[in-house]
């Protein structure tokens, strides 16, 4: 009795874990099922073990193998060097600068394969804000432990004799479905800050709670984020976004403050009830696409997202004068130029969305032999389901979209009829002044029309779209601020552009399907990076 209240006054002493002895957890404590383990996955590990080295599955396979879900990808963390794994394998590719790994290739199958990593030197190349730019030290697997980002991405799973060694707790992190990090927050965030978009992304997607101490550093070290390589950052928006969770990723962005510098203006536009309605269905279908195992297009992803800057700014460019047509090109400029260095958006993807938006205003022609001509374009299924995400949205009258539909389904028979009706009926107004857009047309005239008066906007495919031909691949620096003008004076109205004339892409890549929202057998660009300097997922 004396014992129990000299506790209860005192308190009692937290048992401090020794994170250089793993829990050892065997089949009947975790339950991992191994049927849902790839045999590649096993075919490595076992591979190495049979040369004399240690191998494990390691990292966001294990966490996905102990919720029960069969993973997307198979990380192989061994104590063998890259030189030792690439002579084991027949096809196996050393990469990375800031840590070198391993790609080991089976047909389509690829496997990232890992040496053990050691604790971070002192003496490491870092940039002047702390983030570590290259660290290529080896070490034991309690050391690699350390180095990983969250306690439930720091297990390693023996397939061979079905044994989980836990040296974090992360085992008790997933039972309370709790996102902790491993470390110091503040160091390990200024270490890299993509691990602050990680948080949010396994938060979203695990709909796991992130823990305080985790949390609360995020929003006062945000703006670190703008010293990481755009590629690096593009890449983990892409996976953001591709997560099936996307709708909740932006929503967790919001909350802990990381959406600023992103997606420019993203804010503003979810802040707007039309804005807001566009981006959530054009979300919601991304992720009803990816649930049912369907593929998605990146340019259709981005393409929605960034519509109402696009616009914003094509309404004020024909406020100023300027033609339909050239003044959606130029606004496709003014976007794409502000973002491209932001998120190093790949050529492929630019040109896709530019394609996706210059198709909107020739929905509204639906006589004579435009109606043929348009469906006829390579990437017509992707300009009409964004046709249809903006009849949803209600920015433009659903009878468009509705007559698109009739015109897609109809016979040529039909076809003639829908033409003719067409060509009886009143001329519909155009979309860029619609009620949409109409109510920003004064605030968007001097950021659109006067932006860039001097030159410089980005052809179709070219520098705005594709500046960094490598994407998300390399790990080139190209971070750089939005380039928006200050509004020319109201008796001085903005010089005209000539818009660029627009070739149609050509040959058998260009025909591939758009893989946008409610397309069948679509077939996207998916994240091309991440390689070295990104933590294990």
């Amino acid at each position: 009795m004396i014992k129990k209240l000299i506790r209860k006054i005192l308190g009692t002493k937290t048992k401090v874990r020794d994170t250089n002895i793993p829990e050892v957890l065997g089949p009947d404590a975790h339950g991992i099922d191994p049927k849902l383990l790839s045999n590649n996955a096993v075919r490595v590990t076992s591979t190495l073990q049979e040369a004399g080295f240690e191998a494990f599955v390691v990292g966001g396979a294990v966490r996905d193998l102990l919720l029960g879900v069969k993973p997307k990808d198979f990380d192989i963390a061994t104590n063998a060097t890259p030189e030792q794994v690439r002579k084991l394998f027949r096809r196996a590719f050393i990469i990375g600068k800031r840590f070198q790994i391993v790609h080991v290739m089976f047909g389509q199958d690829l496997l990232e394969v890992t040496t053990f990593r050691g604790t971070t030197s002192d003496n490491a190349p870092k940039d002047e804000h702390g983030r570590v730019l290259r660290d290529n030290t080896f070490g034991s697997q309690a050391e690699d432990a350390v180095r990983r980002d969250f306690t439930i991405n720091a297990m390693y799973y023996n397939p061979a004799n079905q044994q989980v060694l836990d040296y974090h707790g992360g085992i008790e992190d997933i039972r309370a479905k709790t996102l902790r990090i491993i470390g110091q927050p503040e160091a390990r965030y200024r270490e890299d800050p993509v691990r602050m978009l990680r948080v949010v992304r396994f938060a979203a997607k695990l709909k796991f709670t992130i823990e305080p101490t985790t949390a609360a550093p995020i929003a006062l070290m945000a703006p670190l984020i703008d010293n990481v390589p755009a590629a690096r950052v593009f890449d983990e928006m892409l996976k953001l976004l591709m997560s099936g969770h996307a709708l909740a990723c932006l929503q967790q962005l919001r909350k802990e403050g990381l959406h600023h510098g992103l997606l420019p203006l993203l804010d503003v536009v979810l802040e707007q009830p039309m804005g807001f309605k566009f981006v959530t269905l054009a979300l919601d279908s991304t992720d009803a696409r990816i649930a049912a195992g369907k593929t998605v297009s990146p340019g259709f992803l981005f393409a929605s997202l960034l519509w109402h800057q696009v616009l914003e700014k094509w309404t004020a460019y024909r406020a100023a004068g300027e033609q339909t047509i050239p003044a959606l090109h130029l606004a496709a400029d003014d976007v794409l130029d502000s973002q491209t260095e932001k998120l190093a958006l790949q050529r492929k993807i630019g040109t896709d969305m530019r394609d996706i938006w210059s198709m909107q205003p020739r929905f509204e022609r639906r006589t004579g032999k435009a109606p043929h001509k348009l469906l006829e374009h390579l990437r017509f299924r992707a300009g009409y389901d964004f046709l249809l995400l903006r009849c949803a949205s209600g920015e433009i009258d659903a009878e468009l979209g509705e007559w698109w539909t009739a015109f897609y389904e109809s016979d040529e028979a039909g076809r003639e009829a829908l033409i003719a009706s067409a060509s009886r009926a009143p001329r519909p107004p155009r979309s860029a002044g619609s009620a949409g857009s109409a109510g920003s047309a004064g605030g968007a005239a001097g950021a659109g029309a006067g932006s860039r008066a001097g030159g410089g906007a980005s052809r179709a495919g070219g520098a705005g779209a594709g500046g960094f031909g490598a994407g998300a691949s390399s790990a080139a620096d190209g971070s750089g601020e939005d380039d928006y003008a200050d509004a020319p004076a109201a008796s001085e109205p903005p010089k005209r552009k000539r818009a660029p004339r627009r070739s149609r892409a050509r040959g058998p890549a260009a025909a591939a399907e758009s893989g946008a929202p409610g397309a069948s057998g679509a077939g996207g660009t998916g994240s091309a990076g991440g390689g070295a300097g990104s933590d294990h997922d």
